[in-house]
């Protein structure tokens, strides 16, 4: 054996940056500046498994799209590369003369669920302890405050009182608002787990019928907007059959009889609740028997409940129904948040909401004094600050001059998405700390851009659904100038006067003051206690194995559950049962907006792209801006399947592709939110949904927007490749994507075939060049070779005859292949083996005519084909669509 032999890379333990389940990741570098992805079977949140999205991580860490030195606005709105001297003391001294000119409110920080714990710690801690504005929000204002304010309401805390382990020992789990196997996929595969060893039920609650639906055993169908009216009436259904437990009613929770009254009002019988629903009585008294006798049940729930703005009471209603029956702080039963971001929980923990301070203290008098003391804070904000939505409308009406936005994309994700992106041009002092050079954010030309560290190589904690605290981990170097966004803040610190309170050695010191407030005059009186890291030193952090808090300093292990003893965190150690407000929409349709607009998440993709749109394989399966409708509304309003149609609300609007879905409802509509104006032509939803919010959270209603609907027409639709960038005629629609080898474009036209023709001839006239063009027919197809390899290439044709490019992009992929027959390219036809079709498993590569031709060959179930393909074998997210697939082929065998 050789000695000398270089040593294989180390994997690193860290923790994936979706969503909050908070799945562990081993990533190996490569050398090259990219790695290798597995699951870590020894994390207790995945066991090993995990999504397309996470199993796809390596395919987003190049750096082609990121910004590497600090960046100041010209007076001719473009950038100049400075240094981090001049940029931070240029952000330092704007902030200082805006609060000595309008006073620290005049400030705003909006922070993100993307951040690490001690980046939100620091963040936090300067603007609301320092600088002194309690304008400090995050992006988690549209993904679970409604469950925070419904939580603190009813349980007098912040608490997820259960632990993932509840679903793989529940009876009966109930999905509320969710697309759990899409968005939570590996929490679903332990739901199906459940169900096949253990033979749970599972009950999905939702007015769109998803891929979770089509996995569950029993799906209700409700109205938008009537989940309350649902659970009101389980509370007098449970009363009324002596299925309330009165004990522990009478011993841990208040309020229970002004609930029930205030149930009885709104679903007094099964007739009310189905005129407010619109299920069926025996749907509906099918599911209350289920619910009301099964003693083991989980109620979860994700943003269909939490993005409304009666939120707050929906996710009260549920946490009523599980009070009143004991069914809470016991395995296999209790109420159950899933969070949508990886850090939206630590962001939570630091007061990253604007009505929090820090270690879960709010704006009371002892708090804020408490809090005070402990930072040892000059100007302590006094009072709630204000949260996203009215913090944007701030800026537009200049009381807030200056905001310092990090690590997300306001002006795609907020409601009413041109107002937001048009205000924060007007900012005195727009600030940006970014990883991406390019996003909607930045075309609103911030003063200043700064540098910051992305998933691979930041440092720090995270906290997922369950509130386990888990350690993400670099294992790649800071490139170019890039720095921690802890260590920006502290520098900015340093320059305003405040450099002793942030003067941290490194993340580990800020993670341990993190902990030692949170056990601060704690004694057991708040649910946060982190207490057992306060003397965490360099070396225990970056050994911290996955923990769930609450950890005081006599539980170093952690705790698994809470509440079991029926000890709440309001007045008297009781919980408090809440009555609810009337359920109704935010806004109603009229004949102007006669559709309600529902939006959500895809399966392979997260929030606005700026990390999966890097990946060629998370980009196939769904590659376009859609709009999914009824096909009765399609002939409804004169449209057509796989044509365009325009969306357009009171806010804004957007050009959409139309894709016939029965299973949404007629009346309703439902559209992707990934889309922004980096990825596609006209389809930022975020535009249309309405910025009507709850009273309670703050939290905007972007499930029930009205809007009207009309189709759109072009001429001709095609695809183009290219390894460079290559501009499409304009006017025209297009989305753009990632695919193996360069830049993906699909797009519809008015421009003629001769204007294509003409585009492609300037732009690689010095190419061999080789067209197919039909005028009378109106096509034109074309492939740019060099050296005999691929180039670009760009197939049009009139709409309704759309090339499908599955076969031309399985040949781009490879840079190197050397065509040998151009003509059967142009055809459509791989010259070189089978055309795989359309991506259905993200995970494996795995192509739609494959799944065909395997259950032709005699695959009866999903379970073969993951058996020949290999599909659905990981995360599970595409187990519902290989299932319609063998449905169909078998219906097509029989016909």
């Amino acid at each position: 054996m050789r000695h000398d032999a270089p040593l294989a890379p180390a994997a690193t333990c860290t923790t994936c940056p979706y969503c909050g389940v908070g799945c562990g990741v081993k990533a190996t570098p490569d050398g090259l500046g990219g790695a290798t992805i597995a699951g870590d079977a020894n994390h207790p949140a995945n066991r090993g498994r995990l999504c397309s999205k996470g199993s796809a991580l390596g395919e987003t860490l190049g750096l082609g799209s990121r910004v590497l030195h600090p960046l100041k606005r010209n007076p001719a709105g473009s950038y100049d590369r400075i240094g981090w001297d001049e940029a931070l003391d240029a952000v330092a001294a704007g902030l200082r003369a805006i609060a000595a000119e309008h006073g620290p409110e005049a400030i705003a920080f909006y922070l993100s669920g993307q951040l690490l714990t001690e980046d939100y710690y620091v963040a936090n801690k300067l603007a609301k302890g320092f600088i002194g504005t309690p304008h400090v929000d995050t992006n988690s204002r549209l993904c679970m405050s409604s469950t925070v304010a419904a939580q603190r309401r009813v349980l007098g805390s912040d608490t997820v009182p259960g632990a993932y382990e509840d679903f793989d020992s529940a009876d009966l789990i109930v999905l509320v608002g969710s697309n759990t196997a899409w968005c939570h996929p590996i929490l679903f595969r332990r739901m199906q787990d459940n169900r096949r060893e253990r033979g749970a039920r599972l009950v999905v609650l939702d007015p769109r019928l998803t891929a979770t639906a089509e996995d569950a055993d029993m799906v209700l169908a409700l109205k938008p907007g009537s989940d309350a009216a649902l659970f009101a009436g389980l509370l007098v259904h449970l009363a009324d059959r002596g299925l309330v437990d009165r004990t522990y009613v009478a011993r841990h929770v208040a309020g229970f009889d002004e609930a029930l009254a205030n149930a009885r009002e709104i679903a007094p019988d099964i007739a009310a609740v189905s005129v407010a629903t619109g299920l069926k009585p025996a749907e509906i008294a099918a599911f209350y028997e289920l619910w009301a006798s099964t003693p083991h049940v989980v109620t979860a729930w994700s943003q269909g409940v939490n993005q409304s703005a009666q939120g707050t009471d929906k996710v009260a209603a549920i946490l009523n129904c599980h009070l009143a029956t004991g069914r809470i702080g016991r395995p296999g039963c209790g109420p159950f948040s899933l969070t949508g971001q990886p850090n939206a929980m630590g962001g939570r923990e630091v007061g990253g909401l604007a009505n929090m301070l820090a270690a879960h203290m709010g704006y009371g008098a002892d708090e804020i004094d408490r809090v005070r003391r402990f930072w040892q804070a000059p100007h302590i904000a006094r009072h709630e600050g204000l949260k996203a939505v009215q913090m944007l409308d701030a800026v537009a009406e200049r009381g807030i001059r200056a905001m310092w936005v990090m690590a997300t994309n306001p002006a795609v994700s907020l409601p009413n998405a041109d107002k937001v992106r048009a205000a924060l041009a007007g900012l005195d002092l727009f600030v940006v700390s970014e990883n991406v050079l390019s996003n909607d954010t930045l075309a609103a030309r911030p003063h200043y851009i700064l540098p910051a560290a992305a998933w691979g190589e930041k440092d720090g904690t995270v906290t997922n659904s369950e509130r386990r605290i888990s350690r993400q981990r670099a294992f790649l170097p800071l490139p170019g100038e890039v720095k921690p966004d802890w260590w920006i803040i502290c520098e900015i610190a340093r320059r305003l006067g405040f450099g002793e309170a942030f003067a941290y050695a490194g993340p580990h010191e800020i993670y341990a003051e993190h902990a030692a407030l949170s056990a601060f005059e704690n004694g057991g009186t708040r649910d946060f206690d982190i207490g057992a890291h306060a003397g965490l030193g360099k070396a225990g952090y970056d050994g911290l194995s996955p923990v769930q808090w609450p950890v005081p300093a006599y539980r170093p292990q952690g705790t698994a559950r809470l509440f079991s003893d029926g000890n709440f965190f309001g007045s008297g150690r009781r919980a408090q049962m809440r009555p609810l407000a009337a359920p109704k929409l935010a806004a109603e349709i009229d004949e102007a907006f006669p559709l309600l607009l529902n939006t959500g998440r895809v399966r392979d993709h997260w929030h606005t792209m700026t990390r999966t749109g890097l990946s060629p394989r998370l980009s196939a399966h769904i590659a376009e801006p859609s709009v999914h409708l009824h096909s009765s509304e399609i002939t409804r309003f004169g449209l057509v399947e796989g044509g365009f149609a325009r969306l357009a609300s009171a806010h804004g609007s957007a050009v959409l592709k139309v894709v016939a879905d029965d299973g949404v409802s007629p009346g309703e509509l439902f559209a992707p939110i990934h889309w922004s104006g980096e990825t596609a032509s006209d389809a930022r939803i975020g535009a249309l949904t309405q910025p009507l919010c709850d009273p309670f959270s703050g939290q905007p209603e972007m499930k029930a927007t009205p809007v009207a609907v009309a189709p759109v027409t072009y001429r001709f639709e095609g695809f183009a490749l290219s390894r460079d960038p290559f501009v499409l005629p304009a006017g025209g629609w297009w989305a753009r994507l990632a695919v193996q080898g360069g830049q993906g474009r699909l797009f519809a036209t008015d421009a003629c075939v001769e204007a294509i023709a003409s585009l492609v001839r300037e732009r690689f006239g010095a190419d061999e060049l080789t067209e197919l063009i039909d005028r009378d027919g109106g096509s034109y197809r074309c492939a740019v070779l060099r050296e005999g390899r691929l180039l670009a290439a760009l197939f049009l044709a009139p709409t309704g005859r759309a090339p499908l490019w599955d076969t031309v992009k399985a040949v781009f992929a490879d840079p190197l292949a050397i065509v040998e027959n151009r003509l059967a390219l142009l055809s459509g036809r791989n010259p070189g083996g089978a055309d795989p079709g359309p991506t259905v498993c993200a995970c494996f590569g795995v192509g739609l005519n494959a799944i065909r031709s395997a259950f032709a060959a005699g695959a009866t179930t999903a379970e073969e084909i993951g058996l020949q393909l290999k599909a659905g074998t990981n995360c599970g997210s595409c187990l519902p669509e290989i299932r319609r697939i063998g449905a169909q082929a078998r219906a097509s065998e029989a016909a």
